[in-house]
This record gives C-alpha cells, sequence and structure tokens, in this order.
C-alpha cells in the first residue's frame, strides 16, 4: 500500500439525493452473496443532550471479510470480494435511527510499525446541514485482539472516549439464521460526543 492512509481517510461522499433502502445493505447490491460474516449495525444519531438527530445522511465505508478496501490505494495483497463493494448510506428516521446489513470487516496491515495491524473497523460519516459539517468517524468490535494494538484507537486519550468508539454486541437485533447485532450510537457534540478525525 503506497498510502496506509489513502484507504482510511478518503471514504465516499455521495451527497443526499435518491438515497434508497438498497443504500443501507451492502449484503445485497451483486449477483452473488459476498463472502464473510454478516451483521446488522444499528444505533442512533444525537445531539449533545441525548435528542435524536432526524435526517442525517450516515455514510459508511469499510474493508471486505478479507481485509481489503475496494479501493486504487490499497494495496494490501489479500483478495477483493466481486460481490461487495464496501460502501453505503442511508438518513436517520424521526427517532435518529440508522441501520446497515454488511459484512465484518477483517483485519489488515498498515505498515506504519513493524507488524502493525488495524483492527476490524467501520469508518462513519455524518453531515450536519452542510457539507462542511461532515464528522468522520469509527467503530469498533468488541473483545478484538488487537485494540490494544491500534495507534487510532489509542490515540484517543480518554478512556471513556475510547470505549464510546466500540460497538456492543446485541442479541435482539441479531436476525436469525441471517447475521450478528451491533449497537452504536453517534453523539455529534458536547460531554459524550464520539471522537472524530478532525484535527488528525
Amino acid at each position: 500500500m503506497e498510502d496506509p492512509d489513502a484507504a482510511e481517510l478518503t471514504g465516499p461522499v455521495f451527497g443526499v439525493t435518491d438515497v434508497s433502502p438498497l443504500d443501507a445493505d451492502l449484503t445485497r447490491r451483486h449477483l452473488a452473496e459476498p463472502l464473510g460474516e454478516r451483521i446488522t449495525v444499528e444505533g442512533r444519531v444525537l445531539d449533545r443532550d441525548g435528542r435524536p438527530v432526524r435526517g442525517q445522511l450516515v455514510e459508511v465505508w469499510q474493508a471486505n471479510a478479507a481485509g481489503r478496501y475496494r479501493h486504487q490505494g490499497d494495496g494490501h495483497p489479500a483478495p477483493l470480494d466481486p460481490n461487495f463493494t464496501g460502501a453505503g448510506r442511508c438518513l436517520t428516521d424521526d427517532e435518529g435511527y440508522y441501520r446497515f446489513t454488511t459484512i465484518k470487516p477483517g483485519a489488515y496491515p498498515w505498515r506504519n510499525h513493524v507488524n502493525a495491524w488495524r483492527p476490524a473497523h467501520i469508518h462513519f460519516s455524518v453531515f450536519g446541514r452542510a457539507f462542511a459539517q461532515r464528522l468522520v468517524t469509527q467503530m469498533y468490535f468488541p473483545n478484538d485482539p488487537l485494540l490494544p494494538y491500534d495507534p487510532v484507537l489509542n490515540s484517543v486519550t480518554d478512556e471513556r472516549a475510547r470505549a464510546r468508539l466500540v460497538a456492543a454486541y446485541d442479541h435482539d437485533l441479531s436476525v436469525p439464521e441471517w447475521s450478528l447485532g451491533y449497537r452504536w450510537d453517534i453523539t455529534l457534540d458536547g460531554p459524550a460526543a464520539t471522537w472524530t478525525e478532525h484535527g488528525r
């Protein structure tokens, strides 16, 4: 990978026109099923007072199950999945909820130090009322053994803020014989704000 930050920081920006329900299901856009563990990720976008933020464009992008981004800057020799693009979007509902069906991403080498691996994570982008208000963050998975070694996660020095970047497994959100469920809320500002990549 020539620039390890390329796939990390240059995710899709779709805009807000023509958002369809299919955009939130990253597993049903191709002729065949993608490879990997199917997951459902749901949460709420909230303001500093815990109120739902309605009508927000939420975008996600991620590596495939083998740890490879469909991005020209990703030179990791893991296979590309022809049935997985790794990008999606949706609008929050009246209660601030978003929901995606996708594949759990794989870890991948980052090459910024010896034996450096990024843990499984999904990038999230949330827009405010204007393009300049875009916030970008990352969601991690519980009990991932790579979390203590990740320089991005560990750059968040506040322990509580770092813990808020890790999703919770939610058995009630799991779909029988279809997907495992993870719950992850995004708070846009205030003392409980979700860490964002501004100033990184």
